[in-house]
């Protein structure tokens, strides 16, 4: 727990102090590690010499970390020795304002929720959505500064993410910068700076659920429509859950639709500075991108780990992992597990095998949303391209205090138009 990061602020210091100190002493979780972005050497060493890790003493108890592709596969595809009831985090759900979601439950009531949900993230329903997708982010590039500084992720990585999700729960256009504020109450407490206090958090989350109760009601006195309110309202398994369960959905598929894809889409812009040849590459061949999606979302890894429960005693990778032990999939260590990765920490945007990222988990809980995630950096790229000559980083990006969301508050830019 008590790492020392002292004159550690860049990532070569980073990577002396990860090779020198004791394996015992290594805290992939510790928040200064993720703000700084410097965690990347921790977890190589961890894969190197000791992939399936036990940390006895962290500020969540103690729990293994899981850092190797294959491991992450494996315990994943597992769903019946590692169960993902009660959370999906590492930190426990306090007793008096537990969460129920359909990620942080087993089949079969994961797999009836989910199935209630998912057409709308269907292959037709996908297509439907690309033309309004595309008119928005032609719009927002549009109304972008030129040769002035301003801030990538509330001028199109928030804004874009947040368009679309008012649209998939149909919900008051208005009023969408609710649905991000929601999505960062919901991950961030108060050692995040977002809320002042769990109390605050909680309230904020109440006014969630009652606004989205309203709605279902609204929408439950409706014939069924292809959005999700409408969805859970008229769902066999969904439409009489629980307050504490609604709000846990909700809140699952907000962060699902903002979080992940909004930190791609800030990601991508960084890495593409930081790796200006592979720009290049893009801008000479433009069809690149559809390669250069799944390479951006395995560089950010926007969701850094998933949690686990074991359910019975399990040996893996000759660590034997009791009942009731927590497991951490560090996906963002998977992402960039060597054994798999040439150059992990490099962004190439022709890299073969790309798709064989982790950052949307694996086996029954594959992330729902997955296609719709990388239509939006899909089609965003294909507009950037012929619009900006330059999308220049002009200063370093302000990270988020998490070890859950792999994610930026700012990333200052400056575009120059073609």
């Amino acid at each position: 727990m008590g790492m020392d990061f002292t004159g550690i602020d860049d990532l070569e210091r980073a990577r002396e102090h990860a090779w020198s100190i004791p394996l015992e002493e290594i805290n992939v979780t510790h928040w200064d590690l993720w703000q700084r972005g410097i965690v990347a050497p921790y977890f190589e060493r961890l894969r190197n010499e000791d992939p399936i890790h036990f940390h006895p003493d962290s500020h969540n108890g103690p729990f293994w970390s899981i850092t190797r592709h294959a491991d992450i596969m494996h315990v994943d595809t597992h769903h019946r020795q590692f169960s993902s009831e009660g959370s999906i985090v590492l930190l426990d759900q306090p007793e008096d304002f537990q969460l129920e979601q359909f990620i942080a439950m087993d089949p079969p009531r994961h797999d009836e929720q989910r199935n209630t949900v998912a057409p709308v993230v269907a292959p037709r329903n996908l297509a439907a959505l690309e033309g309004t997708l595309r008119e928005r982010v032609v719009n927002i590039l549009e109304s972008l500064p030129e040769d002035e500084t301003f801030n990538w992720v509330d001028a199109v990585s928030i804004e874009l993410t947040t368009q679309m999700l008012a649209t998939l729960f149909d919900f008051p256009f208005e009023e969408r910068r609710k649905l991000t504020r929601w999505s960062d109450v919901a991950t961030g407490g108060p050692e995040t700076g977002i809320v002042s206090s769990r109390e605050q958090a909680r309230e904020e989350l109440r006014e969630c659920l009652e606004v989205f109760t309203a709605l279902r009601d609204e929408r439950a006195r409706r014939p069924p429509a292809p959005d999700l309110v409408s969805m859970l309202a008229h769902g066999e398994s969904t439409r009489n859950m629980p307050p504490m369960e609604f709000l846990g959905n909700l809140i699952l598929l907000i962060v699902g639709g903002n979080d992940t894809t909004r930190n791609s889409i800030s990601g991508g812009v960084l890495a593409l500075n930081r790796f200006p040849d592979e720009f290049r590459k893009l801008r000479e061949d433009p069809r690149r991108v559809r390669n250069l999606v799944p390479e951006i979302i395995r560089w950010q890894t926007p969701l850094a780990y998933m949690r686990r429960t074991a359910v019975e005693d399990v040996e893996l990778g000759g660590k034997r992992i009791r009942a009731g032990d927590k497991v951490a999939m560090w996906y963002y260590s998977g992402n960039r597990d060597e054994r798999v990765f040439e150059d992990p920490e490099t962004l190439r945007i022709d890299r073969s095998n790309a798709r064989h990222h982790v950052a949307f988990g694996y086996g029954i809980h594959r992330c729902m949303g997955n296609r719709l995630a990388e239509m939006q950096l899909r089609v965003l790229w294909e507009e950037m391209l012929p619009r900006f000559q330059q999308i220049e980083v002009v200063g370093e990006p302000a990270r988020i205090r998490s070890n859950f969301i792999n994610g930026y508050a700012e990333l200052p830019v400056v575009v120059k138009r073609a």
